[in-house]
């Protein structure tokens, strides 16, 4: 992925997401939060959690497990059905549209969520065709994006990746970061900034706190 300018002059911001993932959704509101405050551009890209666990299934619990083999599938099958046939700028609309009806309204992903978000944004209603589409026509485009986004950050995390440019051209790309609730107009461009920061630090590797709680929706 190209780390020059956005046509508009603005920094690219490349961001890998599951649509089925509740901690990327976080992310992406707090990324489009510091869109408004920073001069910078979001690009949305295709990852599978699905794909990323296929060959340590056994060694994850049952209801993790289940969910991957399965429920993982089907909205990242549509989502990358979408961007093949209709392009890359209804990923963003798309991804919007599921994570609203997903994770705040707590609809699930169901084949028909999938269609409703489908419809939210006006693409065809057959698109849902391959949810559970097996021998998935697009396999090889999913795994291709999803390796882009991976190989950036290596094996061991999940989504969201974000990858940016730094001051001097140099890629910067990291995991995460991990955060609930999503923050809001300064206090997101001080999260972003930090984040940067230490991204940018070509040794540095972790910082991680304990939390006890998962994902807030409530101010989304």
């Amino acid at each position: 992925m190209s780390a020059t300018a956005t046509t508009a002059g603005k920094t690219p911001v490349d961001f890998w997401f599951d649509p089925l993932c509740p901690w990327a959704w976080m992310t992406s509101r707090w990324v489009l939060e510091v869109e408004k405050v920073r001069d910078i551009e979001v690009r949305w890209h295709i990852m599978s959690l699905g794909v990323l666990n296929e060959n340590r299934l056994d060694e994850l619990p049952e209801s993790y497990r289940e969910m991957l083999a399965v429920k993982a599938w089907k909205p990242v099958r549509v989502v990358t059905a979408a961007w093949q046939k209709h392009g890359a700028e209804v990923l963003g609309p798309l991804y919007t549209a599921l994570g609203t009806r997903i994770h705040n309204k707590g609809e699930g992903a169901t084949i028909e969520v999938l269609a409703d978000a489908l419809a939210d944004v006006g693409l065809p209603a057959d698109l849902i065709d391959y949810a559970e589409q097996e021998d998935f026509e697009f396999d090889a485009e999913l795994r291709a994006s999803h390796k882009e986004g991976i190989d950036k950050v290596g094996q061991e995390v999940g989504t969201p990746v974000i990858s940016v440019p730094g001051p001097a051209g140099e890629e910067i790309a990291f995991f995460g970061p991990v955060v609930t609730p999503a923050p809001k107009g300064e206090e997101a461009a001080r999260l972003w900034d930090g984040t940067l920061a230490v991204a940018s630090v070509p040794g540095f590797y972790e910082i991680k706190r304990t939390r006890t709680k998962g994902p807030d929706f409530s101010n989304l």
